[in-house]
């Protein structure tokens, strides 16, 4: 029958297409939506995913303590006496030789953490580390001791991606940013713990002490599970990806549907050959979070915040204040551990882009206050007259190390395990890794440039400059992570508009649908009825 003749008034009565199903029993409801089920929680168990990115961060703590064992070692060993006496020149060289072997722990955790996974990357990258501190604690010439920094700064350059990516993939998005920034909270520690037991023990003691910290990381990366992104995206593994759900969630939680997403999404990109992975770098959704990281990382640094970190006391030395140098330097190891905490938790209740803001904002405007008093106490020096006020340096030198832990030393960290696509997440997370190493050596080797050029007041300057600017760029483009999955953070970079839903009618009773007899049409816009297939009829 013609659609024509059924639209009209004499072959329906009422002039309506009248649809006849199978009607449903009293007691049932009408619509799907409308049926009672037991859901269980989306939430998973907070304490259990707590304790697996404990166990998967331990290691960071590594990074600490390569960071702080020349501030307190390297003294002992220029004594007289000295067990291996070395000169100025070794001694800066067992300061930076571990920078050599961070970069080069970056490339390899960016290869590692997709090709073995993120567990086995974060098993194997603590042997360098062992064996490294260990050659320190029991060297007999200042060549061992080279040897064994390096080692244990390769250890920890390749902790950095693999501990986040690893964190960012097993916690739910309302925790993610907080665990994420354990990482963070890790490197602090450890620089405080350098600081306190290398006033208590020797050069190669304390070298002894280190290397139960990777030893404890290893034992501890034996018992979380694998990451279920990789389990499903890299090994198609479905069974062991359930469990490992199970694992980091809780018996009650819903982790059908977490799979179910992370099915899908694994679906949508199945390739992960070389040649598939430079397609996907390619992709706005690599390539744009990458250079965003970067620039946040150049940024970060040309604040000036690790060069108050490496030469904290010439810096509170050339301040005027009156404190005790040492004193305010292990003031600005708490201050650190303390806001990398603060931050964490700031992070959890506001995001990534707020915490930006206060560093910005804050390290500008009190490295500005730091560099006028110094050019204003050259100025009294020259004329003779006594500094005032000499707790004004070191009071803007805490308020700027405070504000800069909150954002900087934590967001692009945490940021690395978040914004990039989920197969090539392990790749570029190494690259990116390195690239913020790597700034950090461009800034210290620029550092004695810009003092030659514009003066030691003019170089903190130039960072507060730079880094009220940088606001404008964290406003533009640094982008909002917070409770968000990672496949909505991928997705993001695309400037794709998601396509209009077709709104979906599942029917039980008697429908009845408009017909124009004028210009005899039917008009269903974004509409499909969805039918049972048996019991059902069409009634003329």
């Amino acid at each position: 029958m013609a659609i024509s003749e059924m639209c009209s008034a004499e072959n329906i009565m009422g002039s309506k297409l009248m649809i006849s199903v199978k009607m449903p029993n009293k007691d049932e409801p009408l619509l799907k939506e409308d049926t009672p089920e037991l859901t269980k929680p989306t939430k998973g168990s907070s304490l259990k995913q707590i304790l697996v990115a404990l166990s998967a961060n331990w290691g960071t703590i590594n990074t600490g303590l390569v960071f702080g064992y020349t501030a307190v070692s390297l003294p002992h060993l220029m004594m007289v006496g000295s067990r291996i006496p070395i000169n100025r020149n070794q001694a800066s060289w067992i300061a930076s030789v571990s920078t050599i072997g961070t970069p080069c722990g970056c490339i390899l955790a960016s290869y590692f953490t997709d090709l073995l996974g993120r567990k086995k990357t974060l098993i194997v990258l603590q042997l360098p580390a062992i064996v490294g501190w260990l050659m320190v604690g029991s060297a007999t010439s200042v060549q061992w001791i080279y040897i064994g920094r390096f080692l244990a700064g390769l250890s920890s350059g390749m902790i950095g991606s693999p501990s986040r990516v690893y964190t960012s993939e097993v916690s739910q998005p309302h925790l993610r940013g907080m665990l994420s920034a354990f990482a963070s909270v890790g490197t602090s520690l450890g620089v405080m713990l350098e600081y306190l037991i290398g006033s208590i023990l020797n050069w190669d003691s304390l070298a002894f002490f280190n290397a139960t910290i990777p030893t404890i990381a290893l034992l501890l990366a034996f018992f979380i599970p694998e990451s279920p992104s990789w389990l499903i995206s890299s090994k198609n593994d479905e069974i062991r990806c359930r469990a490992s759900l199970r694992r980091v969630r809780d018996s009650k939680c819903d982790v059908d549907t977490e799979f179910n997403d992370l099915l899908m999404s694994s679906r949508t990109d199945e390739s992960t050959s070389f040649k598939e992975k430079l397609r996907l770098i390619c992709r706005p959704s690599a390539y744009k979070p990458f250079v965003i990281v970067s620039f946040y990382f150049l940024l970060s640094q040309f604040s000036g915040l690790n060069v108050v970190t490496f030469y904290a006391v010439d810096v509170i030395r050339d301040s005027g204040s009156t404190i005790d140098k040492y004193v305010a330097t292990i003031v600005l190891g708490i201050i650190r551990l303390v806001f990398t905490v603060i931050g964490c938790m700031l992070m959890w209740r506001l995001g990534r882009k707020p915490l930006s803001y206060i560093s910005s904002v804050g390290c500008g405007i009190s490295i500005l206050c730091f560099a006028g008093y110094m050019y204003q106490n050259v100025i009294w020096q020259a004329s003779g007259q006594p500094a005032s006020n000499t707790w004004f340096p070191i009071v803007s030198l805490f308020v700027f190390y405070a504000c800069s832990t909150i954002g900087y030393l934590i967001v692009p960290w945490v940021m690395i395990g978040e914004v990039f696509p989920r197969q090539i997440r392990g790749m570029l997370g190494g690259v990116a890794t390195c690239v913020g190493h790597f700034s950090i050596f461009i800034v210290l080797q620029t550092y004695p440039i810009l003092q030659e050029l514009v003066t030691k007041s003019g170089t903190f300057a130039v960072y507060g400059i730079v880094s009220i600017l940088s606001t404008l760029f964290f406003y533009y483009f640094c982008p909002e992570t917070k409770n968000k999955t990672l496949q909505e953070i991928e997705d993001s970079f695309h400037n794709k508009k998601k396509p209009k839903r077709p709104v979906v009618i599942t029917a039980n009773a008697t429908a009845s649908i408009q017909c124009d007899n004028n210009n005899r049409k039917f008009a269903f816009p974004d509409i499909v009825f969805n039918l049972p297939k048996r019991d059902t009829g069409v009634t003329v």
